[in-house]
């Protein structure tokens, strides 16, 4: 058997077993060795049946003195009840609707592992873990016992039996990591580290396996994103734009915005100017603060390329948030004559004759203009999948790219998942800016908090200086399997009925179709809304100058970047704004906002407190499979990062490393290897 074979190879699965496995997203024998418990169950203290006691997780081992199988409630259910016996005693085990076992274990020595409970004056165990011993060991019980996802028709216990089965029988086992990176890291080698996590005999040996395998699935990330900045180096611009005979246009440019540019924003205009006299097309990260002036600084980039008489596109992941960028850049650029069109799934307008096109990916089928184009503004880039950007690419002549992000991502991240990206960051914001007052709610206030909402709005209108305010919530519409986490759709009819009677109410979410959400936002933002209750769909892209109050519902469902993310839709004037995050759970993870107000920090400590996993709304970077490496796993972010320089190096075209250059064109995003 080979490592790659297909699953329906392994002893014992075909077809029906096959679709099952698909479930679970196994379809090799290398799916089903790093299909990565769950969780461990330690039974691994044998005991003599006459020394256990009441509460103790346990194994044992005996003999079956006697077992019987009956029926109960209208022989709709059985019910087996077994005695086993040592030289020490004996104990009884109950189990419910397995009949077979009376055939199983009638006369044979069986293992039993579970918790001890006292039945009357009697130790019992209900429904333990169990084998029959062929031999000194088993799989089940004895042991520190793993516990993997399951699906129906394929059980934990029947995990352990096939992997079990593979370990011992597939071959050619080969280690794609070179021997002297695996000694310089202090690394187990993979065969004991799949061995390990499946059967480990110590909490160490799990811990010392997940690390190898974490460090593995970093290695690779970290080569694929040395290789894209390696390859994007060596492309040729279709078009390059002279800078510095319109220096005196752009500082002009400058000079004429309503605002003062913050040091940070200047900073990063003079990277990008930077980036934009050279040769190769620029690569550049963008990243912000919610609210820090991203679209200012990326509007001095598509003036520069519309001074060089060449095209520009600017793409948004929503509608919502591509109109708003079309709105802000149309006013940006109306004193300097740049006409600006606007392309989406519901709307195209002044396409051909644009010297900017703002849009969703409904541009990628404008192909016309797509040959004509210098420079490519993604915004919130890590919504667009990888093969998006990579059609931008091919099908755009090399342009320069500047994507930019609101989403605050610590340094060991960003290196992680933009490392073939130059990076520019703004902390600063801008002047006048009111920090908005955060308060975590509990349950008993909820009522209270709707009720003072509804007289701050009530009152401020008719005063006439309008604050209007969303309320979130993480679902569209109620789960039957989340039956206490309450939905936008009912909580609006119940709300609208209720505390906001004497008030205007709205509802946006995803599945309203493009003209809706437009028509719901325009009332919005034209303030014929009071409130606007939303699931995330305002994430980004919602400029409300008079939106003040922000309401998050179930705000433990969220990570602190995304509740950051939606605090940032308020105060965005300088009106005093608050953000209210209901929650039913005491959390500190959630009382950190009531005091931090950098996206960084708080992003630093969801890292530290929930580990990586998807709290950054990071996808389509091979991220999302990790399977055993945590971004706070900082020590083996260095050390793969390290390791993958170092491979590179020597090795820019992986001649000698076959099976790691087989692994990254399999496994990642990356579509073009060094030959």
């Amino acid at each position: 058997m080979q490592i790659t074979d297909r699953i329906t190879q392994v002893s014992g699965i075909g077809p029906a077993y096959a679709k099952r496995l698909e479930r679970l997203g196994i379809y090799k024998v290398s799916d089903l060795l790093y299909h990565k418990p769950l969780r461990y169950i330690d039974y691994s203290v044998v005991s003599a049946i006459g020394q256990i006691q009441e509460g103790e997780t346990v194994t044992i081992r005996g003999k079956v003195k006697t077992i019987t199988s009956n029926f109960i409630r209208g022989r709709r259910l059985t019910i087996q009840r077994a005695v086993i016996e040592d030289e020490t005693g004996e104990v009884q085990l109950t189990f419910f609707n397995q009949p077979f076992l009376v055939n199983m274990f009638i006369g044979n020595m069986v293992g039993i592992s579970g918790t001890v409970k006292k039945f009357g004056n009697k130790l019992t165990f209900d429904q333990p873990e169990y084998e029959v011993l062929r031999s000194v060991g088993g799989i089940h019980t004895g042991r520190i016992v793993a516990v993997y996802p399951q699906t129906e028709g394929i059980s934990s216990k029947w995990l352990r039996v096939k992997i079990a089965f593979v370990l011992n029988n597939v071959e050619n086992f080969d280690d794609p990591i070179p021997i002297k990176v695996i000694q310089e890291n202090n690394l187990m080698n993979l065969s004991k580290a799949l061995n390990n996590l499946h059967h480990p005999e110590s909490i160490n040996d799990i811990e010392n396996a997940r690390g190898r395998l974490a460090f593995d699935e970093l290695l690779y990330l970290q080569l694929a994103s040395i290789i894209r900045k390696r390859l994007w180096r060596s492309k040729k611009l279709s078009t390059k734009l002279e800078v510095n005979s319109h220096l005196t246009e752009i500082n002009q440019f400058i000079a004429n915005l309503p605002f003062d540019l913050t040091d940070d924003q200047k900073r990063a205009i003079s990277e990008i100017l930077a980036d934009l006299r050279n040769d190769r097309p620029m690569n550049r990260l963008l990243s912000g603060d919610v609210g820090s002036g991203k679209t200012v600084i990326a509007a001095v980039a598509l003036y520069l390329s519309s001074l060089n008489r060449t095209r520009s596109l600017f793409m948004a992941p929503t509608e919502i948030l591509a109109t708003q960028h079309y709105q802000t850049l149309t006013k940006l650029f109306s004193p300097v004559n740049i006409k600006v069109g606007l392309t989406t799934s519901s709307t195209k307008q002044n396409t051909q004759d644009s010297d900017v096109l703002v849009g969703t990916h409904a541009l990628l089928h404008d192909q016309n203009y797509l040959k004509s184009i210098s420079l490519i503004v993604v915004d919130e880039q890590h919504r667009f999948g990888v093969q998006q950007r990579s059609f931008l690419s091919l099908n755009s002549g090399n342009p320069h790219l500047l994507t930019m992000t609101a989403t605050p991502i610590p340094r060991t991240i960003a290196l992680t998942i933009y490392g073939e990206l130059d990076v520019s960051t703004i902390v600063q914001m801008p002047k006048g800016r009111k920090r908005i007052k955060t308060f975590v709610v509990d349950k008993s206030k909820h009522i209270k908090g709707y009720d003072w909402i509804a007289k701050q709005v009530l009152g401020s209108k008719k005063t006439g200086d309008r604050e209007q305010a969303f309320i979130v919530y993480p679902l569209i519409e109620e789960s039957e399997k989340m039956t206490e986490i309450k939905a936008a759709t009912s909580e609006y009819l119940k709300l609208k009925k209720g505390p906001f009677k004497n008030l205007n109410v709205g509802l946006l979410h995803g599945k309203l179709k493009p003209n809706q959400k437009q028509k719901i936002m325009k009332s919005f933002k034209d303030k014929k809304l009071d409130i606007l209750i939303s699931t995330t769909v305002i994430e980004v892209g919602m400029d409300i100058p008079n939106a003040t109050i922000m309401v998050v519902e179930h705000a433990e469902r969220f990570g602190l970047a995304q509740l950051h993310q939606l605090r940032g839709r308020v105060g965005r004037n300088n009106k005093e704004s608050w953000c209210f995050l209901f929650s039913d759970m005491k959390s500190e993870r959630l009382k950190a906002m009531e005091t931090n107000y950098s996206g960084i920090t708080l992003a630093e400590i969801d890292l530290r407190i929930r580990g990586g996993g998807d709290i950054f709304g990071i996808k389509q970077h091979g991220a999302s499979e990790l399977k055993f490496a945590s971004f706070s796993d900082s020590g083996i972010l260095r050390q793969a990062r390290k390791s993958a320089q170092d491979i590179l190096d020597k090795d820019p075209k992986l001649i000698d490393h076959q099976n790691i250059k087989k692994n990254l064109s399999s496994l990642l995003d990356l579509k073009v290897l060094p030959n």
